[in-house]
C-alpha cells in the first residue's frame, strides 16, 4: 500500500486527523470525485493540514480504506458475541453495504494499492471475521453448516457495484435478505 507521513501524536494534529478521515469518508459515500478542496473545507481544516496528512489523495484514500474494513473486522467480533447470530449476521451486512457506498468509487485506488487484493493485509481478517458470524449461526442450528467465507464475500462484492444516490439503501437491503436467505438452514 501507499506509505503515508507518521501518524501524528499532537492532540490538535489527531482531531485534525480523524475529521479529515469522517470527512472524506462522508464525502467520498456521496461521489467519488469529491475534492481535497471539498473534503479538507468539510474537515475544518486547510488544505496544507490535510496534504501534511495525506501527501496524496490515494494516501487519503487507502488510509480510509485501512480504518473502515478493521472496524468492520471488529464490529463482526463484538456483534457475534452480543447478538443473536441471524441479528448478528443482517447488521454486519448492513455496515459491509454502508461500506460499498464508499468503496463504489474509490475501488480502482484501494485495487491498485493492494496489488489487485493480492496484497492486502485485511483479506485474511475479513474472511476470518465472515467465518466468525457464519460459524455462530451455524452452531445455533440458524445458518448452513460449511459455508465457505469466500463464497459468502463474493456475494457481498456486488454491494460496491450499487452506485451512490437515491434508491441504494434499498437496493443493498433487498440484495441482502437474498444473500441471508440463501444461508439459512432449511
Amino acid at each position: 500500500m501507499n506509505p503515508t507521513p507518521p501518524k501524528p501524536t499532537r492532540k490538535d494534529a489527531l482531531s485534525n486527523r480523524a475529521r479529515i478521515l469522517a470527512a472524506a469518508g462522508e464525502a467520498l459515500s456521496v461521489s467519488s470525485s469529491a475534492s481535497i478542496t471539498s473534503i479538507a473545507k468539510q474537515a475544518g481544516v486547510g488544505v496544507g493540514t490535510l496534504y501534511r496528512h495525506f501527501p496524496t489523495r490515494e494516501a487519503l484514500i487507502v488510509e480510509l480504506y485501512d480504518q473502515e474494513i478493521q472496524k468492520l473486522i471488529d464490529l463482526a467480533h463484538t456483534l457475534a458475541g452480543s447478538q443473536p447470530p441471524l441479528t448478528a449476521l443482517r447488521t454486519w451486512f448492513d455496515e459491509v453495504a454502508r461500506y460499498g457506498q464508499l468503496k463504489y468509487g474509490v475501488s480502482e485506488v484501494i485495487h491498485a494499492a493492494t496489488n489487485g487484493g493480492l496484497d492486502d493485509e485485511h483479506y485474511g481478517p475479513f474472511l476470518a471475521a465472515i467465518a466468525v458470524l457464519l460459524d455462530a449461526g451455524a452452531a445455533a442450528g440458524e445458518l448452513k453448516r460449511g459455508v465457505d467465507p469466500e463464497d459468502v464475500l463474493l456475494q457481498l462484492s456486488v454491494l460496491w457495484r450499487i452506485p451512490p444516490g437515491s434508491g441504494s439503501a434499498t437496493q443493498a437491503a433487498r440484495i441482502l435478505d437474498l444473500v441471508v436467505d440463501g444461508l439459512r438452514a432449511r
